[in-house]
């Protein structure tokens, strides 16, 4: 069997150097190591919790550190924070097989260094440096949830600092799971008697009526029912919106901004695969994805279509029961599944409200008159959420706002998440 810690290891240096996203790091390593299952969820931890306290983890070696932290490698400042990791935030594991593993990874010259800085963090009590909070509220905002110090601001901004706490101490939460059921295969009672035959203990969602929690760290590939396309993976939040779509028999439906495919696969199921879904996105790689879903899924009703979103298609207008505009966000409500957005500066992000509601209004054109016409993003910044739908109701008479939701990972346990409805009147 494989070193599950060396793994990690290997895949951590490999995004340290932004060679990789860790998922797809991670995803890559799994598939070609021989891995217990056991091991395969410790790696998984490993990765996504060493990246996810990176700040949290360079604050405790700075504190440590006699010599000027600045002056470590990088492969040996990764090494100390997957050791640092396990001390701090895993307590399944000892103390002595995090600092022994750990020191056996170091290279020689190394690995006294390495041991006295995991032993003088256990001898510290395992006390992480914070901040003042009253001092400075954004900086230990930073170092304690692990966020880069430009998005702390924003979030103490936007919300206040109470809530803005509250929303980072949620978002480092491990999420489960979350299946969409294939109502045209199974339903979702019989799917969860299946899995927990299995040894698998899964959950109905609190508000989605298809939607299943699985409390397991298996590949989804390797869940039951994967290869007989009897589920797909899609949060609650992204569940509700299309419940909120509302699609039927004989519709047809646009998913102007499609990948990866979940919306229009819940979409096509909630049709019970009568009537005609087109999927669109910007590249056409990304639709090969969508493409093999749907054949998963035993889904006929959906094409793809390579198209820009704000470019208008003629052909198309006035002729659609339901437009969704999922658009592409800062990703500011996903923090828990994307562990890399942490360090985003959101002023990267200051262009996007304006694709954004270039998107929204073009796409707003293929509505038939009575049709719905749903927006939705993964950020909770109400620049990308409330304040566009608010901009595109004062210019656009021939619609008027049914519903709009923004849900929190702490009080709905699902992606931060926001969606608009909107019905097409004349």
């Amino acid at each position: 069997m494989d070193n599950p810690r060396k793994i990690a290891y290997d895949v951590l240096v490999r995004c340290a150097s932004a060679e990789q996203y860790s998922n797809i790091a991670l995803d890559i390593a799994i598939k070609r190591a021989n891995l217990t299952a056991p091991d395969r969820g410790l790696l998984t931890t490993l990765v996504y919790g060493v990246i996810e306290r990176q700040i949290t983890l360079d604050a405790i070696i700075k504190g440590l550190c006699s010599r000027g932290s600045e002056e470590i490698s990088p492969d040996v400042r990764v090494l100390l924070r997957l050791g640092l990791y396990q001390l701090a935030f895993l307590d399944r594991v000892p103390d002595h097989a995090a600092v022994n593993e750990t020191v056996n990874m170091a290279p020689k010259r190394n690995r006294g260094f390495v041991n006295a800085i995991l032993r003088a963090f256990i001898r510290s009590e395992k006390k992480i440096p914070l901040p003042d909070k009253e001092t400075d509220a954004a900086l230990y905002l930073s170092v304690k949830y692990s966020f880069s110090l430009a998005l702390c601001r924003k979030f103490i901004d936007t919300f206040s600092l109470e809530r803005a706490e509250e929303l980072f101490a949620a978002f480092g939460e491990t999420p489960d799971l979350t299946l969409r059921t294939n109502t045209l295969r199974i339903s979702r009672e019989e799917l969860i008697q299946e899995l927990e035959e299995r040894g698998i203990h899964a959950l109905p969602t609190k508000e989605s009526e298809v939607g299943i929690r699985v409390c397991d760290k298996s590949p989804v590939t390797e869940l039951y029912g994967f290869a007989d396309g009897l589920f797909f993976v899609q949060d609650e939040a992204s569940q509700l919106c299309v419940k909120a779509l509302d699609a039927k028999e004989g519709m047809r439906v646009l998913d102007a901004c499609a990948c990866p495919g979940s919306k229009s696969f819940g979409a096509a199921i909630d049709m019970n695969n009568c009537g005609e879904v087109i999927s669109c996105d910007l590249h056409r790689n990304k639709l090969s994805l969508v493409e093999s879903g749907a054949t998963r899924l035993g889904i006929s009703i959906l094409t793809t279509e390579e198209r820009d979103a704000r470019n208008q298609n003629e052909e198309w207008l006035g002729t659609f029961d339901r437009v969704l505009c999922d658009v592409p966000c800062s990703g500011f409500g996903v923090f828990a599944k994307k562990p890399e957005l942490r360090y985003k500066d959101p002023v990267a992000s200051a262009a996007l409200p304006d694709i954004q509601f270039a998107i929204l209004k073009n796409a707003s054109q293929y509505v038939k008159i009575g049709g719905k016409l749903v927006y939705s993003t993964c950020t909770l910044l109400p620049k990308e959420n409330e304040e566009n739908v608010s901009h595109f109701l004062s210019e656009n008479n021939h619609f008027i706002l049914k519903e709009q939701r923004t849900l929190y990972p702490d009080t709905d346990g699902t992606d931060g998440f926001f969606y608009a409805v909107m019905e097409r009147i004349k």
